[in-house]
């Protein structure tokens, strides 16, 4: 697959990039995006949710009504779950979500999203670019260029670039990374894939 680079004004710079076949363009497979997206949302979580047992329950334990004879079930201490202010049955307890996945299966799965990105025709590669220092209405101004201003986007660059990353950290439909920080659910979350020229190669280097 063969691709025009623009500029960072949106116009096109003569030049072409040729994207790899065995990463850009094999067929995209569903189950493994979902499981990469899956294992990334459960690493995000932090597992500290907890509900007090009876044992925790600062309750009183004494002896709430007699044993037989009143016609109603058993009761023996305020701590149970029935009653207001009592334990949790079966509560959270802290956890660790996260799970292993082989590296094969989270390398097809992003083969699998930028192609699925390429598919759709929502890839845009620039020319290499920075920034003097972060201005963030500079890099609104670069997504206009591509009409892509109130849409999801995903800038990846060859590598982390301060100043471009802290002037598209304040726009919530903005994100940056570099191309060895490429997540699967970054990619399925941008309508558009914005790569600079550099990150091609590496891209394409990483994943094969």
């Amino acid at each position: 697959m063969e691709l025009s680079v623009y500029s960072i004004q949106g116009k096109e710079t003569g030049k072409k990039v040729t994207l790899s076949d065995d990463v850009f363009a094999i067929e995209p497979n569903e189950h493994v995006m979902w499981l990469d997206v899956k294992q990334y949302l459960a690493n995000q979580r932090q597992g500290t949710h907890k509900s007090k047992e009876r044992w925790e329950v600062a309750r009183s334990t004494r002896k709430l009504i007699r044993q037989k004879g009143t016609g109603g079930a058993r009761h023996g201490s305020y701590k149970a779950n029935i009653f207001k202010g009592g334990a949790r049955v079966f509560g959270p307890k802290p956890r660790d979500y996260s799970f292993k996945l082989n590296k094969k299966v989270k390398s097809l799965a992003r083969k699998s999203a930028l192609a699925s990105k390429a598919k759709d025709g929502v890839v845009t590669v620039v020319e290499n670019f920075s920034f003097d220092a972060p201005k963030t209405k500079q890099y609104i101004s670069v997504l206009a260029a591509f009409a892509a201003a109130d849409t999801k986007t995903l800038l990846v660059l060859p590598a982390a670039d301060n100043n471009v990353f802290l002037s598209a950290r304040n726009l919530p439909k903005a994100n940056v990374l570099p191309a060895d920080q490429l997540t699967t659910y970054a990619l399925l979350n941008a309508d558009r894939l914005i790569i600079a020229e550099g990150a091609v190669e590496k891209i394409e280097a990483l994943l094969n």
